[in-house]
């Protein structure tokens, strides 16, 4: 028997294994031959090309197109850019005293998802800030990044804020309206909202000259909010300019106390007084009662944000004879003494009766107005036609809106003309009939105070030149009216109390009932006082309103006269015009001369 060889064994394994490989060929396969559709195949390769197409043109807007939004989201994630508040202009008043100003206060806020505190911490947080535990909680825990505690809080508050030391609590430095003097001067400079922007008054009506421009700065702050660095150029701010009115803060804290305490004595609904310089229309004084500390507006009501010098519309009432006799006078009508036929003391023009509080037989032009004459002022007013009066009575102003700049100046009511009856051009000549307001009665007063007997328009804003007036009356005519008016401010007048120690004085008093629906309040009145000082060379117009008194006193050189008489002392002693009357006898014939009854 032949045993095989080595070589013999490997021969056969090798063989045999050869043998293997061609039973197991791969290219055989049924399965792997099997060819592929062409569409599929182009597919697969669009899928890819779209792929790689997607991500170029997303590279490319990215890089490129993208850029600076990107950076910016970028530079969100560790910069800030913060607003650097601009300082609100100052209001001053005409000697430069601070009437409103801007002062840095402290605003406490937190970031909500870093805030850490106790149950004892969160409610002495709560206290500081001013708000109810529930309400802090429900700010806290919104987890947002920012949550404003408080707004503009006193130093001493934020430092006790800080001596808690809580975690996510900062403080950022804002501005706060500071208002020195107070309720006295509220209605003529406003107030401002918590973002400093005017609401009322020339906060409101130079909002755009006052507010400034905002600056800003970038900075990299921390995950606490601590600022680190600053980052880039900062805007510096631009702070607003200062506004310098014509009102005297002396003159209009003491004419606020006045009519405060006027209104007071006599339990009336308000009052207001309005000074004016006649060389050059600026409003030295404008004073309300009821008033509000523009500092502290909690709780305030409408009746003690009006601007009722401004706002208010009435009936002038007996002020408006003193224009009438004027024009009377001015066309060459009537002389100061003509005399007028008042008997029996009525006067029947159509379905109305004008009557006088005094029945007199007659009365010269001078004595109409010294007395008041409701029947002469009528006689007077129906010589003339109805257009010269409503001439008359626009160019003074009634009727048109006062060109000052100051939100809600109102215009008043003068009806046409050729629309007036004879009952209407009767009753508008002792003020029945129109409607006017306290400013535009101070102005109208302008005509007659002034030498040349020009109208002009009063301002808010301090002037250094006289003022153009509009020519009203003659000179002779204007001085004439004054002699007149110093009648009914003296003795055998309606408002010897209007006097004043050391100045000569004239003026109307006037007194009207109040309208109610279509017809007058029986029991409800206003009263009033307009008139100039010193009589010899005005220098200043005051008229004083007081709305329904109720003590049983109404007629307004009871009640109003006395305001004027305080008011022009102090205000002329301010001005440093010199006295020109004697003081003792002056005294001893204010104290002694009762006042007529007024015709209203």
């Amino acid at each position: 028997m032949n045993l095989p060889t080595g070589r013999d064994r490997g021969t056969r394994r090798n063989g045999s294994a050869a043998a293997g490989v061609r039973r197991l060929n791969y290219a055989t396969s049924p399965l792997l031959a099997a060819k592929a559709p062409p569409g599929r195949s182009r597919l697969l390769v669009a899928l890819v090309a779209l792929a790689f197409l997607g991500l170029i043109v997303r590279a490319l807007y990215v890089q490129v197109i993208g850029t600076e939004f990107y950076q910016q989201q970028g530079e969100k994630r560790y910069g800030h850019l913060l607003e650097v508040p601009a300082s609100r202009g100052r209001i001053l008043d005409r000697n430069g005293l601070v009437l409103a100003t801007s002062v840095p206060v402290p605003s406490v806020w937190a970031i909500p998802k870093d805030f850490a505190a106790d149950a004892q911490q969160r409610k002495a947080l709560a206290r500081l800030v001013g708000l109810k535990p529930a309400e802090l909680d429900q700010r806290l825990d919104s987890g947002r990044n920012f949550a404003w505690l408080a707004r503009q809080v006193d130093a001493d508050t934020w430092a006790q804020v800080q001596a808690l030391g809580l975690k996510g609590v900062h403080q950022l430095g804002e501005y706060r309206r500071k208002y020195p003097e107070g309720e006295a001067a509220a209605h003529i400079v406003g107030f401002t909202d918590i973002e400093e922007k005017g609401q009322e008054g020339i906060e409101l009506a130079f909002q755009r000259q006052l507010q400034g421009k905002d600056g800003a700065r970038t900075v990299l702050r921390d995950r606490l909010g601590r600022t680190i660095d600053d980052i880039g150029e900062p805007l510096d701010p631009v702070d607003g300019q200062d506004i310098r009115l014509s009102i005297d803060s002396k003159v209009q804290f003491y004419a606020y106390q006045r009519v405060r305490d006027a209104v007071l004595e006599h339990n009336a609904k308000a009052g207001s007084v309005v000074v004016l310089d006649v060389l050059t229309g600026e409003v030295l004084a404008l004073a309300n009662y009821p008033s509000y500390d523009p500092g502290n507006r909690r709780g305030l009501s409408g009746e003690q944000l009006r601007n009722r010098a401004l706002t208010d519309t009435f009936e002038p009432g007996s002020t408006m004879k003193p224009l009438v006799a004027g024009l009377a006078l001015e066309t060459k009508r009537v002389k100061p003494d003509t005399v007028i036929n008042t008997a029996p003391g009525s006067l029947v023009v159509g379905p109305l009766v004008v009557k006088d509080a005094h029945p007199y037989k007659s009365l010269t032009v001078e004595q109409v107005i010294q007395k008041s004459s409701n029947v002469g002022a009528a006689r007077l007013a129906m010589q003339m036609p109805a257009r010269e009066l409503w001439e008359l009575f626009s160019t003074v102003g009634y009727g048109q809106k006062p060109q000052i700049d100051f939100p809600g100046a109102v215009t008043g009511r003068l009806k046409p003309h050729k629309t007036w009856k004879p009952v209407e051009q009767a009753t508008m000549a002792y003020g029945y009939g129109l409607s006017a307001s306290l400013l535009q009665m101070a102005r109208a007063y302008t005509c007659l105070a002034r030498e040349g007997g020009d109208v002009i328009p009063v301002t808010l804003m301090k002037r250094d030149e006289p003022a153009a007036g509009v020519k009203v009356y003659s000179p002779d005519t204007a001085r004439e009216i004054r002699h007149m008016l110093q009648l009914a401010a003296g003795p055998g007048g309606t408002g010897p109390l209007a006097q004043t120690q050391g100045y000569s004085v004239g003026g109307k008093s006037g007194t009207a009932h109040k309208q109610e629906g279509r017809g007058y309040a029986a029991n409800k009145y206003r009263s009033w006082f307009v008139g100039m000082a010193p009589i010899s060379s005005p220098r200043i117009v005051v008229a004083v309103m007081v709305d329904e008194p109720r003590k049983g006193v109404y007629f307004g050189g009871l009640v109003a006269a006395p305001v004027f008489s305080q008011v022009v002392q102090q205000t002329l002693r301010l001005m440093n015009v010199a006295p020109d009357l004697e003081v003792a006898p002056q005294i001893l014939a204010s104290k002694t001369a009762p006042a007529e009854r007024e015709s209203f």
